[in-house]
C-alpha cells in the first residue's frame, strides 16, 4: 500500500469546503479536487475544519509509518491544527508463478545444426561441455519459480526425452504442486490431426486442450520459449512486465548489429512500448525500413551505431486467452508465430516489447554454435555457468574427476571424466569422458565428449588389431573442429583445413565442413594419418 503526505504552510491555496460533513470535494482540476479557492486566513470554515482537527500548541514529530498527517497555521504562528489523513491506496498486482505455463519449443528438423543434430533433437546439443541446450530454459524457469512447463518435441526426440527424464525428474529438483510434461507430435483423428507440427504456433495450438484439466484451471498467462539459445533471465521480470502494462502480448527483445538482423523477426515499437511494427527475417528495403535509433533505448552512440535493429529473441508471454483466441479462431490456419501470428496481432492486440540488456545468444545455426561455445573459454567470458544463485541444472552423471598428467592447457574447459595425457589444449572445450592421448594439439576445439568408457583392456585390443578406440589418439593435430560424440580419431591425424574450405559435404569420409569449421560425425572413424 502506497501512502502520501501532505504539508500545509500558513498562506497556503486550499480547496473550497463542500457539504455539510466538511470533506473536500472531487472535481477535474486540481491535484486533489477542483480549482483551489480560497486562503486559510479570515476564512470561514476553518471553524469547521477545527472540529475535526486535533488542536496542537507545537508540531510533533511524525513517528508512526504508513500515516499522513495534514498540517495547518495560523498567521500568528503559534498554533498548529494536526489531522490525521487516509492516504489513497495504490494497488500493483505482482506477478504469481503459480498462474503461469511454461512452453519450450522443441524445434524442426534442426537443419541449420546439421551434421549435430542428425541423430538428436536440436534443444538435446551439448553445450559448455556437460549441459544441453534444453537445460537453459529449463534452469531459467526453475530459477524463476516456474513449476508448470510443457516441452513440445517431434524430431529425434528420443536423446532428449531421456535427458528430461534423468534430470528433471527427481534428483534434488523439486517442482513442488508443478510438473514437467514432454508432449510429443502425435496423429490424432480429424483431418488436420493427420499432420505433425507445421511450426511454431501450430505445434503450440495441437496441445491447447491440456490446458482444459483441471490443474492447469488457475493459468493465466502463457510463457513461450525457445530451446536453441544461451542465456540467463528471470521470467518474473518479463511477466511483471507483461502485467504492469496490461499486455495482451509481450515480446522480449534485443539490439542486434547489421550483419545478423535479417536472422531475425525484427520490431518497432513507440514511446510507451507498444510494438507497432513486426517484420520476420526482412531483407533489402525492407530491412532498412526497420532500423531504428537504439539511443532511445539507453544505448551509446556507439553501440546504437553497431546494433540499430531491435530483434525478437523468440520468447513470447501470452494472455491465455488471447492465445486461444488467435490460435482457434482468428487465425487457425497459421503455423508460425514470427512470420504469421505477431505481425497480425500487432495491429489488433496490445504488443509490447521487453528490452533485455544482458547476454543473449541465438546458437540455431552451426557456426554461433561454435562461437558461443569457444566464448566461454574467454578469461573474462560474457556468459558463463557460475552462478551460485542462478545455477544451471543438467543430468548427474557421478562420473570421477578428470585425470590429468604432464598437460599444457590454456584457456580450456574441461568436462568430468576425462584422461588427458601429456597433451597441448588452447581455447578449447573438452566434454565429458574424453580421452586424449600424448603428444595431441588440440586449438580451437569444441569436443563433445563419450557417452560411455572403454576399458584399458578394450582399448589395447582394439589397437592391437589395427583398430581405433574412442578419442584422440597420439600425436594428432586438431584446429578449428567440432568432434561430435563418440568420435574415434587415430594416431597421427591432421585436421586443419588448410584450404580454408567453406562448405563440403563428405559423410563418406567421417565429416562435413560448415562455415569453414570441420565438423566430425558422431561414430565416425578417423583412420591414422589421414588429413583433412
Amino acid at each position: 500500500m502506497d501512502y502520501c503526505c501532505t504539508m500545509i504552510n500558513k498562506g497556503t491555496l486550499l480547496p473550497k469546503m463542500c457539504g455539510g460533513d466538511g470533506g473536500l470535494r472531487n472535481g477535474d482540476e486540481g491535484f486533489w479536487g477542483e480549482k483551489i479557492r480560497g486562503r486559510l486566513n479570515g476564512a470561514v470554515w476553518v471553524n469547521h475544519v477545527q472540529k475535526r482537527l486535533v488542536f496542537q500548541k507545537q508540531i510533533r514529530k511524525v513517528t508512526k509509518p504508513g500515516v499522513a498527517f495534514s498540517v495547518i497555521t495560523s498567521d500568528s504562528g503559534k498554533e498548529t491544527l494536526v489531522e490525521t489523513l487516509t492516504a489513497p491506496k495504490f494497488e500493483r498486482r505482482r506477478i504469481d508463478p503459480k498462474n503461469v505455463a511454461a512452453i519450450i519449443l522443441g524445434g524442426g528438423a534442426g537443419t541449420q545444426l546439421f551434421p549435430l543434430t542428425s541423430k538428436a533433437a536440436t534443444p538435446a546439443v551439448p553445450v559448455g561441455g556437460c549441459y544441453r541446450l534444453i537445460d537453459i530454459p529449463m534452469s531459467n524457469c526453475i530459477n524463476s519459480s516456474i513449476n508448470k512447463i510443457f516441452v513440445l518435441t517431434q524430431f529425434n526426440s528420443a536423446s532428449l526425452n531421456r535427458h528430461i527424464s534423468r534430470t528433471y525428474f527427481g534428483n534434488g529438483v523439486n517442482f513442488g504442486d508443478g510438473f514437467v510434461e514432454v508432449l510429443a507430435a502425435t496423429q490424432t483423428s480429424g483431418e488436420t490431426g493427420m499432420n505433425w507440427f507445421q511450426g511454431t504456433a501450430d505445434a503450440v495450438r495441437q496441445f491447447t486442450w491440456v490446458f482444459e484439466d483441471a490443474k492447469n484451471k488457475d493459468i493465466e498467462d502463457i510463457l513461450i520459449l525457445s530451446g536453441d539459445h544461451l542465456y540467463r533471465m528471470d521470467y518474473l521480470n518479463l511477466l511483471q512486465n507483461h502485467i504492469d502494462r496490461d499486455a495482451d502480448i509481450t515480446v522480449s527483445c534485443v539490439p542486434v548489429g547489421e550483419s545478423r538482423a535479417s536472422d531475425f523477426g525484427l520490431l518497432k515499437f513507440d514511446n510507451k512500448g507498444k510494438v507497432v511494427h513486426f517484420a520476420e527475417k526482412p531483407k533489402g528495403e525492407d530491412l532498412h525500413a526497420m532500423r531504428v535509433d537504439t539511443t532511445l533505448l539507453g544505448l551509446s552512440q556507439q553501440e546504437a551505431e553497431e546494433s540499430p535493429y531491435i530483434a525478437s529473441m523468440g520468447i513470447y508471454v501470452f494472455k491465455k486467452d488471447v492465445l486461444f483466441k488467435l490460435l482457434r479462431w482468428r487465425y487457425p490456419t497459421s503455423n508460425d508465430f514470427g512470420s504469421e501470428i505477431l505481425p497480425a496481432a500487432v495491429t489488433e492486440h496490445n504488443v509490447q516489447a521487453y528490452l533485455f540488456r544482458d547476454y543473449w545468444e541465438d546458437i540455431g545455426t552451426i557456426k554461433s554454435f561454435y562461437d558461443a561455445n569457444l566464448a566461454l573459454t574467454d578469461e573474462v567470458p560474457k556468459f558463463q555457468f557460475y552462478d551460485p544463485k542462478t545455477p544451471f541444472f543438467t543430468s548427474p552423471r557421478f562420473l570421477p574427476p578428470s585425470k590429468i598428467e604432464k598437460c599444457k592447457i590454456k584457456n580450456a574447459i574441461i568436462s568430468h571424466g576425462c584422461f588427458l595425457r601429456e597433451c597441448s589444449i588452447e581455447h578449447s572445450i573438452v566434454g565429458e569422458r574424453s580421452r586424449i592421448d600424448s603428444g595431441v594439439e588440440l586449438k580451437d576445439t569444441l569436443m563433445l565428449g563419450a557417452d560411455y568408457y572403454q576399458t584399458e583392456s578394450e582399448i589395447a585390443s582394439l589397437l592391437a588389431n589395427g583398430k581405433v578406440p574412442i578419442g584422440v589418439g597420439s600425436n594428432t593435430k586438431i584446429r578449428n573442429c567440432i568432434i561430435d560424440k563418440n568420435a574415434k580419431i587415430g594416431s597421427d591425424v591432421v585436421i586443419m583445413n588448410k584450404d580454408g574450405v567453406e562448405e563440403g559435404d563428405r559423410a563418406d569420409e567421417g565429416f562435413y565442413i560448415r562455415s569453414g569449421i570441420t565438423i566430425i560425425l558422431e561414430k565416425a572413424t578417423i583412420k591414422d594419418g589421414v588429413v583433412i
